[in-house]
């Protein structure tokens, strides 16, 4: 019996010792990268020049891969589009594509570069991640022959993917995912037949991957990922144009993470002049570190330590009914006209916030908004709307919208309320937000002038209300809670293949 019992013990006692060993924390790591780009305009160029270029990028990426590697990093994401940039049709973007096999090949590029034949920037990726021993999370394009006997077969026989490639620290390849979401300008690339939940395990957590408008556009692949396969980490390349006063990229990033209750690693491209920046590290309760940079030309290297496995952190905030406040209130009646203003093609139903302090209702369809309150003094030179939105939002993407939000107008005419506008100066000593929503995906947004995020300076209530903690330490420029009605979205993507 003695003996018997023995071996008992001795497991229970070594799975004390390896839980006591777990890692609770690992060091993430995200690149900004200004890429170099092909060129103003489209061309088409033999392989050999298309190289060139990808390894001037690929140079760039392994100097800020090593760095991050240097500093502790367990895994780093570089931007899509990195490597080529995105000046291309379809004919002139195939000369920058590889045949990227199933993930399931047990294969290290940087061992047998030539298995699947020539593939030089899979093999160079898998080199930097066995190299520097660094999971690497970056985006390139994938072809795919296809013939007749494929009835969707694109006319030029093949089809083209936006796709992401992860390798880990021994080099190996482990995870590939095709975009299913694409933006209007992808016209050299398919979209995936259906959405891909690429997911894997680490000794970091369970991770997950998909690509910028993924986040937005239909809820697949994101929230299965998140509530289906229970991932831990997202991965998240982009290239995203900042589009305010609701869309700017460090803004949604942190408030999906946030809404989503999950760390999100998203790494955008470096181009001020064409509006985009914003890249992140961002945590369920709060953005870890980001940057938003409008001056320089320069990409940029973040680091930030993150929880392995988020839900089980005592930080980790609590689920929340988002209609429970709003639904249980009366109404108020605005003291101001309402009026109609656009915010990216979209018609929300505003009124002024006219007074220094308040309480209002503002209801669209089967939406009401409800907002008190207080602004540290009430400005001449500017002035605020509170509105709501509910429908379906139909350009550049198809997807169904719920928003509450209170924001900065462009100058003090009605009119310009909704328009981008980047500075203000008014400071609220309090606010909370709330609304009757009918989806529990939603997105709580804080944004400060100069586009700067409000870290700890606000919270989301187990009842629905975004409520500021303190004074707020810069003037605002918005302030929403953006929810995503996915069941009434659209039933395919709006751009397909061609």
């Amino acid at each position: 019996m003695t003996a018997f019992r023995f071996p008992i013990y001795a497991l229970v006692l070594t799975g004390i010792i390896l839980r006591g060993f777990a890692l609770e924390t690992f060091l993430a790591a995200v690149y900004e990268h200004a890429v170099i780009l092909s060129g103003a305009t489209p061309a088409l160029v033999p392989r050999e020049d298309a190289l060139k270029l990808m390894n001037r990028n690929l140079d760039i990426l392994e100097g800020a891969i090593k760095t991050a590697a240097e500093q502790g990093a367990r895994i780093i994401v570089v931007p899509e589009d990195g490597i080529y940039g995105w000046v291309f049709t379809r004919e002139t973007i195939y000369p920058y594509l590889e045949d990227i096999p199933e993930s399931q090949v047990n294969w290290v590029p940087c061992d047998e570069p030539k298995r699947f034949g020539l593939n030089p920037v899979q093999e160079r990726l898998s080199c930097m991640a066995k190299n520097y021993s660094i999971y690497v999370v970056a985006n390139m394009g994938d072809k795919k022959s296809c013939n007749s006997s494929d009835p969707k077969c694109p006319s030029d026989g093949r089809y083209q993917y936006n796709t992401d490639v992860v390798y880990d620290s021994e080099g190996k390849f482990v995870a590939r995912y095709h975009k299913y979401n694409l933006f209007a300008s992808e016209i050299y690339f398919n979209y995936a037949k259906e959405p891909q939940f690429v997911n894997f395990d680490t000794p970091f957590g369970k991770l997950g991957v998909f690509t910028c408008a993924d986040i937005l556009n239909f809820g697949e692949p994101a929230v299965s990922l998140v509530e289906k396969f229970k991932v831990d980490t997202v991965l998240f390349p982009t290239a995203w144009t900042n589009t305010l006063p609701l869309l700017s990229a460090v803004q949604y990033y942190s408030a999906w993470a946030m809404g989503m209750r999950v760390n999100l690693l998203a790494a955008n491209i470096h181009k001020p002049h064409l509006d985009i920046t914003g890249s992140g590290i961002f945590a369920p309760e709060g953005p870890k570190v980001y940057h938003f940079d409008m001056e320089t030309q320069n990409g940029k290297l973040l680091l930030a330590e993150l929880d392995v496995y988020p839900r089980l952190s005592p930080t980790y905030p609590p689920r929340v009914n988002w209609s429970l406040y709003a639904t249980s209130v009366k109404h108020f009646s605005p003291e101001s006209q309402v009026f109609t203003g656009s915010i990216y093609c979209d018609n929300f139903t505003f009124t002024e916030l006219s007074q220094e302090a308040g309480n209002f209702t503002v209801c669209q369809n089967g939406l009401c908004c409800h907002l008190s309150y207080k602004m540290t003094e009430k400005r001449k030179d500017e002035i605020y709307a509170f509105g709501a939105f509910d429908g379906l939002h139909v350009v550049q993407g198809e997807y169904y919208l719920q928003i509450c939000t209170f924001l900065k107008c462009k100058s003090t005419d009605l009119k310009s309320c909704g328009q981008p506008v980047d500075t203000a100066h008014t400071r609220f000593d309090s606010f909370s937000l709330s609304g009757t929503f009918n989806t529990s995906y939603v997105f709580p947004e804080v944004l400060l002038t100069e586009t700067q995020l409000a870290p700890r300076e606000f919270q989301v209530l187990p009842d629905g209300r975004l409520i500021s903690n303190d004074s707020i330490s810069k003037p605002v420029l918005s302030v929403a809670l953006f929810g995503r009605w996915y069941e009434k979205d659209s039933l395919q993507p709006l751009y397909t293949s061609p």
